[in-house]
């Protein structure tokens, strides 16, 4: 009976995670110990860095609101209290796209949001 090696199929893995991490610097991209961890710690942080991806646009979305808001004579807090009130429903990204985009609509938007706090 022939011994089997199995060597295709461990070869085809291995060039599969070095090609993963291909561009890592010195051993990190090939010696094959310290490929596995490599390629796993990216991984560890790709995932984290989507997650955070989500967090630091809604951050910028709110800086940018509130930049416009008191450009206008009114607080973020404020502004977004009196959308509430109004019932305007726009995510932060649609307001901070026409805070940047279109500064007359968004005046607009301030102005309804006052008079719903003063009403």
């Amino acid at each position: 009976m022939s011994r089997v090696t199995l060597s295709v199929p461990s070869r085809k893995r291995r060039r599969r995670v070095l090609e993963r991490a291909k561009g890592f610097y010195g051993c990190r991209s090939k010696n094959i110990r310290t490929v596995y961890d490599a390629v796993d710690k990216a991984g560890q942080h790709a995932y984290m860095g989507r997650k955070q991806k989500k967090r630091q646009y809604r951050r910028l979305w709110t800086i940018r609101i509130n930049i416009a808001c008191r450009m206008n004579g009114m607080t973020y807090s404020q502004f977004i209290n009196g959308m509430k009130k109004a019932g305007i429903e726009l995510n932060r990204k649609v307001l901070a796209d026409i805070a940047v985009r279109d500064t007359e609509a968004f005046k607009t938007l301030v102005e309804k949001a006052k008079a719903q706090l003063a009403s």
